[in-house]
């Protein structure tokens, strides 16, 4: 693989059995060694890409068409059908607003642990809690569970966890826009072009196409786990 070139994928393809269980115990018993009343769902089908080292590459397409499928193949957490390659120049990680998260836990605890699980070191977390809470504008609520949290206030504190997270390769699935007030917005935008993007290979998979448009380079289209168009942000948009 040429040293420019972060993700490979080749001959992508992805299928799933799914098996109808029928109605009584014995029906879905036999139904599931027999192998009647299986069928089979082609999540994905064919898909070869090349994705660059510092590209911030996108993904979009109807619910279905495979798009989170195809960043668990990407993040090596499932494996692609026989004949497919997945080859990846670096640490990649996939972000997703709240994984992790435990309702249960104060803001400080869910730092320490996801921050942890991010690949900071107990004591960069610890350099870093104050700045991450005060970003979240979370300081009067840093001792009290998330439960108690607004939906807003979750996705403040999950967004300034999830920021500083060490990797290459950020394959982002549904996790940056629609975050806090507007003032939070625009201040967590500034973060993320600034601080997050820079120098890394971004995967963002996204229904938002304002935020397709304004960071990717290019776009990929999928539809019924079929890769339709490749191209600018204008050129796939305009097919999409």
């Amino acid at each position: 693989m040429s040293n420019d070139i972060a993700i490979k994928l080749e001959n992508i393809n992805k299928t799933y059995v799914i098996h109808d269980r029928g109605n009584t115990i014995r029906e879905r018993f036999f139904s599931l060694f027999s192998g009647k009343g299986a069928r089979k769902l082609k999540a994905l089908q064919n898909v070869n890409l090349e994705i660059k080292k510092g590209e911030f590459f996108g993904i979009i397409g109807r619910n279905g068409s495979g798009k989170s499928t195809l960043v668990q193949i990407m993040n090596e957490a499932i494996p692609p059908d026989k004949g497919g390659k997945v080859t990846i120049d670096g640490k990649a990680m996939r972000l997703a607003l709240g994984m992790g998260f435990n309702n249960e836990l104060t803001a400080r605890q869910n730092i320490m642990i996801n921050s942890s699980v991010l690949g900071l070191s107990i004591k960069e977390i610890k350099s870093k809690m104050d700045e991450m809470i005060a970003f979240a504008e979370l300081e009067e609520f840093a001792d009290t569970p998330v439960k108690y949290y607004s939906s807003g206030m979750k996705s403040k504190l999950m967004f300034s966890i999830a920021v500083n997270a060490e990797a290459d390769i950020f394959l982002m699935d549904e996790f940056f826009g629609g975050v806090g007030d507007q003032n939070f917005k625009k201040k967590a935008d500034e973060l993320f072009h600034n601080r997050f993007v820079k120098g890394k290979t971004i995967i963002h998979v996204s229904h938002q196409m304002d935020s397709i448009k304004k960071y990717c380079d290019r776009v990929m289209l999928l539809d019924k786990g079929k890769v339709v168009k490749i191209g600018t942000p204008d050129e796939v948009l305009a097919e999409y």
